[in-house]
C-alpha cells in the first residue's frame, strides 16, 4: 500500500476568471472582498449613501437584496445615483425566491446571486419524497426557471453567484443526500451542470453555513468535486450568521482563514451583525495576513493518512494524561494564575492546574537525554526539532508542547503527528502560539487563522497564546473563543446572528445586544438572532433556541426548529425569549 502522498501547501487553486462589471476574480487577481447593504432597496438614497461608506472602506463590490421586482427596478435608480458620483464600482443583486426580480435586476447591476434551495417550483417547497422520475421532472423544471435568467445575463454581461446556503437546502436535496455537506455540494453541482449545458461560464460559487466545520468540509468537498467534474469557477468564501464583535470576527477568521490557506478562495465576505462598512477592514486583514503565509508555497511528502478524511470531523485521539488528551475537552494554558485558564505555566519548568491538584515538571527537547526524566512531564518542542522526534525516547505519558511564532503552522502540525506515528507516540500536544502585533484585533485574525485550521481538523489537545503586548486575559479570552468558534470546546452561550439586510424589518443590531446581555451566562446553549426567515429557521437548525424577524416590528419565537410564539412585538420579544428558556429549564 502506498504510504506517502506528495502535497503543495500554501498554493491558490487557480480557477478561471470571472468578469464582475470592472473588477476580475479568480485566476491570480486579488481576492476580492465585499459586503452587503442592510438599508431597504427601495430607499434609494439611504441605500446610495451606505453602498458609498462601503465603497470607501475599500469593497470591490457591493450585495443588496431584492426580493421582489420592486426592488429590483430601484436597483437602477441606486446604480445610477452611484455612477453619477463617481462610484463605477459593481453591484450585485441578492434573490431569494423570485425569479423574475433576477431577470429585471441582471439589467441594471454586474452580478446576480441565486440561492438553489429557493430557486425551485411552488410545490417542491413542501413536497417530500421523490421518486427518480419525480426528481428528474424537477430538475429540468429548475433548468427551465434558470435559462431565461442565463439569456438575460449574457445579454448584459451579468455573472451570476449559485449561493448555497446550509440553512436553505430543497427538500428534495435534503430527501436524498440529508443536510450534509455532501447535499450542499450536489445542489451546487446541479446548477453548475445547468449552465454548463447552456455555455454560460460566467459564474461564482459559495457554499456557506454557520457551523464553521460544515462550510469549511463543504468547500472543500465543492473544489474537490468541481475538479472531478471539471467545472472549475471562482468560490466565494464566507460564514454565514457569524454574528457580532469579537466572536464574528474570529468564526470568520476560522472558516474564511482555514480555506484561504489551503488556496482555496477568490472573494471573501465577512458577516458580521454590524454596520455593513465595518466588515470591510476584517475582510481586509484577512486576506493580508492569508497573502502574508501563503507567498512562498511548501512541497512536501507526508504519510497520507495523516488527514484520512478532510471533508468530515476527525478527532486525532492520544492518551490522557491528567485529564489532557483523549476524549478530554482541549485545555487553556497561561502564565498567570486567577485569569481563567485551566493551567497555568510559572517558574520556568512548572505547569500547574489552575486548582492546584497536578504539578508536572516542564522541560525542553533538548533535554531528553541530559536529565534523568520520569513520566507524566511536559516537553517543550520547536519546529525545527520535530524531524528529530523519532531519535530520542519520548516518555511513556508524556504531554508535548509545540511552540511556534512563524507563519507555516499546518505544514508543521502535519509534519509533527507524522513524525510521532513513525514513533509510535501518541502524547497529548498543546499549541503554544507565540504572536508579535500591536493591536488585539490583528492578534485575534491571525491567531484565529492559525488555530482554527488545527482543531477544525480535529488536531492538538490545548491551547496557549501568547503576545507581549496583549494582555494575558485577552488572550486566554481569545484561546477560549477560537475553541468555540472551531466547535472544539463551547464555554459561553453561542450566538447565531446574520448580519441584516433588506429583508429585516427590525433592529437586528439592538437586538443581538440586548440578548447577548442578558444570556451570555447560559454556557454551552446555542442563541440564534435571525433577520427575516429567509434563512433564519434553516441556519438556526442546531440552535436551541431562535429570536426571528416576522414583519415590521415583530418577532417569532423557536425551541429548537419548533415555532412556539408568534408575532411578539420587537419591545416585548427579549423578556419573552427569556422566559422561554426558563421555561424550558435551560435558565441557569
Amino acid at each position: 500500500m502506498n504510504t506517502q502522498k506528495d502535497i503543495q501547501l500554501y498554493t491558490r487553486m487557480q480557477m478561471p476568471e470571472v468578469q464582475i462589471g470592472n473588477v476580475t476574480i479568480g485566476g491570480t487577481n486579488v481576492i476580492a472582498v465585499q459586503s452587503m447593504t442592510n438599508t431597504d432597496t427601495n430607499a434609494i438614497d439611504k441605500s446610495i449613501e451606505q453602498c458609498k461608506r462601503i465603497f470607501d472602506a475599500g469593497a470591490h463590490y457591493v450585495r443588496l437584496t431584492a426580493q421582489g421586482v420592486k426592488e429590483a427596478e430601484a436597483l437602477r435608480e441606486i446604480k445610477q445615483g452611484l455612477v453619477q458620483q463617481g462610484y463605477t464600482q459593481p453591484l450585485v443583486a441578492d434573490i431569494h425566491f423570485n425569479p423574475q426580480a433576477a431577470i429585471v435586476a441582471a439589467q441594471y447591476v454586474e452580478k446576480i446571486r441565486i440561492n438553489p434551495g429557493n430557486y425551485v417550483t411552488l410545490g417542491s417547497l413542501t413536497k417530500t419524497e421523490y421518486s427518480e422520475e419525480e426528481y428528474a421532472a424537477e430538475l429540468d423544471k429548475i433548468a427551465e426557471n434558470l435559462r431565461p435568467l442565463l439569456q438575460v445575463c449574457k445579454k448584459h454581461n451579468t455573472a451570476i453567484r449559485i449561493g448555497v446556503n446550509h440553512g436553505s437546502l430543497s427538500n428534495r436535496i435534503v430527501n436524498k443526500y440529508g443536510d450534509t455537506p455532501q447535499g450542499m455540494v450536489m445542489s451546487m453541482i446541479e446548477f453548475l451542470r445547468i449552465c454548463n449545458q447552456e455555455q454560460f461560464t460566467n459564474v461564482v460559487c459559495s457554499i456557506k453555513a454557520s457551523n464553521t466545520r460544515i462550510m469549511v468540509y463543504a468547500t472543500r468537498l465543492l473544489a474537490h468535486t468541481m475538479q472531478q467534474e471539471n467545472l472549475a469557477y471562482p468560490i466565494h468564501l464566507g460564514v454565514t450568521e457569524a454574528g457580532a464583535g469579537e466572536d464574528g470576527r474570529i468564526k470568520s477568521a476560522v472558516g474564511i482563514g482555514t480555506l484561504l490557506l489551503e488556496g482555496i478562495g477568490d472573494t471573501i465576505r465577512v458577516s458580521l451583525t454590524e454596520a455593513p462598512e465595518k466588515e470591510i477592514p476584517v475582510c481586509k486583514s484577512i486576506v493580508a495576513y492569508s497573502n502574508e503565509v501563503c507567498a512562498e508555497s511548501i512541497h512536501t511528502v507526508i504519510p497520507f493518512d495523516i488527514r484520512p478524511n478532510i471533508f468530515a470531523y476527525n478527532k486525532f485521539v492520544s492518551h490522557c494524561v491528567y485529564g489532557i488528551g483523549g476524549q478530554a475537552l482541549p485545555i487553556v494554558v497561561s502564565q498567570t494564575m486567577n485569569i481563567g485558564a485551566d493551567w497555568v505555566f510559572h517558574d520556568s519548568n512548572v505547569l500547574t492546574k489552575e486548582d492546584g491538584e497536578y504539578d508536572l515538571e516542564y522541560i525542553c527537547f533538548e533535554d531528553l537525554q541530559a536529565k534523568h526524566i520520569g513520566k507524566h512531564v511536559i516537553i517543550e518542542i520547536e519546529v525545527e526539532q520535530i524531524h528529530h522526534l523519532h531519535t530520542k525516547h519520548i516518555p511513556e505519558d508524556c504531554i508535548l508542547v509545540l511552540r511556534y511564532g512563524g507563519k507555516k503552522l499546518q505544514y508543521w502540525i502535519q509534519k509533527l503527528y507524522a513524525e510521532l506515528q513513525q514513533a509510535h507516540c501518541n502524547p497529548p500536544i498543546i499549541l503554544r502560539l507565540q504572536y508579535d502585533v500591536d493591536s488585539y484585533e490583528e492578534l485575534q485574525i491571525r491567531a484565529a487563522m492559525d488555530a482554527g485550521s488545527v482543531f477544525i481538523d480535529g488536531f492538538c489537545d490545548g491551547l496557549w497564546i501568547e503576545n507581549q503586548n496583549i494582555p494575558e486575559q485577552q488572550c486566554v479570552e481569545l484561546a477560549f473563543a477560537i475553541l468555540q468558534a472551531t466547535r472544539a470546546r463551547f464555554s459561553k452561550t453561542e450566538f447565531i446572528a446574520c448580519p441584516s439586510c433588506g429583508r429585516t424589518l427590525f433592529n437586528i443590531e439592538q437586538a443581538l445586544t440586548q440578548v447577548k446581555a442578558k444570556t451570555n451566562h447560559l454556557q454551552g446553549l446555542k442563541i440564534a438572532v435571525m433577520g427575516c426567515i429567509v434563512n433564519g429557521p434553516g441556519e438556526m437548525a442546531d440552535a436551541d433556541y431562535g429570536y426571528v424577524g416576522a414583519g415590521r416590528g415583530m418577532v417569532h419565537l423557536y425551541r429548537r426548529q419548533e415555532l412556539v410564539k408568534k408575532n411578539i412585538p420587537e419591545h416585548e420579544a427579549v423578556d419573552a425569549l427569556i422566559a422561554l428558556i426558563r421555561e424550558n429549564g435551560d435558565w441557569k
